[in-house]
């Protein structure tokens, strides 16, 4: 019979639950198409009929692209698409919008019309952005948030602000400090980045100083000593400034060194004993400790290391200080090849190994105020020009073997090393900024050490031709002239 089909039993039963499952999506559709209808006249929005309309887990990712937009403080108008909907989150929408969509792989959803649904059942006069907001709390702009941090940031920067209008050469500094967004790697949030702009405008402000201990400096403008130990955050940022104020590159190799170097080009030391200077052939004196050290070490041959706390703790007296040619190196190799090949016939020799320190200038300032004269001889580059152009700002020197003329003739020995880092000008020779530039190879006093140590030996035509020129009872204008056009 045909009741006793397998078929007609299979066929009977598949008919039967598909209108099974058509009876409850239209059941459904009805009962949103009765709220939407049967509430036009509501006064204000339903919570319970929002979360009905929008609160299923079918039209979560339609709730989740409102707030995403709301948050970024975009307009909720448009399109948005889900790609590869499933067929339950079709009808969630068909039921919502009261019609049948289109086919296809990806799902478009018109937020103007859904907005109008909402807002015409009464269910959320204010529209979808409304009914969201009563889905998922309260939602903050972000772009209105972003846009009042940064303004925040701002107001925070204030004292650096003032402190760049007054001292214009910080403001390639201050650029810098905005382009790498050091500042706000160094401050936890805007409070702590407005007081820590604040303690470094002081810091800053004070430099270049006069001689003064890092803790003091520190002490002075913040009220706490150790505000610019290592690793703290104002001494991050105050030594890019350091650098910046020496005409170096706000950043460094962060070596213990190489930050003593940096605070010490702008007169701070981190104390009297890690500031230094290396001398040779100082006379020193009896009347003093510090003047037979100096004495016994120039008739041994052997250089010395004076610290700050001994140049700051003695008179110039004890130095033998008399009105004398004092040659000054860059580099401590010239030193110690002096020491080994002239020894106690070395004539005084001071060696700032850079940058000089808060020592070395406080023994260069001792020595001129003594009537002492000065010749310098640096690296050809673009840093030793810095060390020099420094060296100026602090006593007066003439070249030695430093100028245009013993540049150009120490190329050939400079088999290697391109010139690098960033060109500056020579203040003492105009032609020779260009000559580096055009040559682009750097000549370190290593490679001239031949001529430096010939120079130092007593008895050579140029040592003899400096010693004469610089004595008091015999210097004479064209002796003068003739050194400073040889040198």
């Amino acid at each position: 019979m045909a009741l006793g089909r397998p078929g007609a039993h299979r066929g009977d039963a598949t008919g039967v639950a598909a209108a099974g499952s058509r009876r409850i999506r239209r059941a459904r559709e009805w009962a949103v198409l009765s709220d939407i209808e049967n509430s036009t006249n509501a006064a204000g929005g339903d919570p319970e009929r929002i979360r009905r309309l929008l609160g299923g887990e079918e039209l979560v990712w339609l709730v989740d692209r409102v707030r995403r937009r709301l948050e970024r403080g975009e307009p909720v108008a448009g399109n948005t698409t889900l790609a590869g909907a499933s067929l339950e989150q079709r009808r969630a929408v068909e039921r919502l919008l009261g019609r049948r969509g289109r086919t296809g792989g990806s799902l478009t959803v018109s937020l103007d019309e859904v907005d109008a649904v909402l807002r015409r059942s009464g269910a959320a006069p204010e529209g979808l952005s409304g009914a969201v907001r009563e889905l998922v709390g309260e939602i903050v702009d972000r772009s209105e948030r972003v846009a009042a941090q940064a303004r925040q940031w701002v107001l925070a920067q204030a004292s650096l602000d003032e402190l760049t209008e007054r001292r214009p050469e910080l403001r390639a500094w201050r650029g810098w400090l905005d382009s790498t967004g050091l500042l706000r790697r160094c401050a936890a949030d805007v409070v702590a980045a407005e007081e820590l702009c604040d303690g470094l405008a002081r810091v800053v402000d004070r430099l270049p100083a006069a001689d003064i201990a890092l803790g003091r400096l520190a002490a002075d403008t913040t009220g706490d000593a150790h505000a610019l130990d290592d690793g703290r955050p104002l001494a991050t940022l105050a030594l890019s400034a350091a650098r910046a104020l020496a005409g170096a590159a706000p950043t460094g190799s962060g070596s213990a060194l190489e930050k003593r170097v940096a605070w010490a080009a702008v007169g701070v030391h981190r104390d009297e004993l890690s500031s230094t200077v290396l001398v040779l052939g100082l006379p020193g004196g009896s009347d003093s400790t510090m003047g037979r050290i100096l004495t016994l070490a120039r008739a041994a041959g052997e250089p010395v290391v004076l610290t700050l706390r001994q140049l700051t703790r003695i008179e110039p007296e004890a130095l033998g200080i008399r009105s004398t040619l004092f040659r000054i190196c860059e580099n401590p190799i010239v030193v110690a090849s002096a020491a080994d090949a002239v020894g106690s016939d070395c004539p005084p020799l001071i060696c700032l190994s850079g940058q000089p320190s808060t020592a070395a200038r406080h023994l260069l300032g001792m020595l001129s105020g003594a009537g002492a004269d000065f010749v310098y001889h640096g690296d050809f580059d673009w840093g030793g020009l810095r060390i020099a152009n420094a060296l100026a700002q602090h006593i007066a020197w003439q070249p030695w073997r430093f100028a245009t003329a013993d540049y150009l003739s120490a190329l050939s020995r400079a088999t290697r090393g391109t010139l690098s880092g960033r060109p500056t000008a020579a203040a003492w020779d105009t032609d020779l900024a260009p000559a580096l530039h055009r040559h682009g190879v750097r000549v370190e006093e290593e490679l001239v050490l031949d001529e430096l140590i010939e120079d130092l030996t007593p008895g050579g035509t140029r040592a003899r031709r400096l010693d004469r020129v610089h004595r008091n009872d015999d210097r004479t204008a064209d002796d003068t002239e003739a050194w400073q056009s040889q040198h």
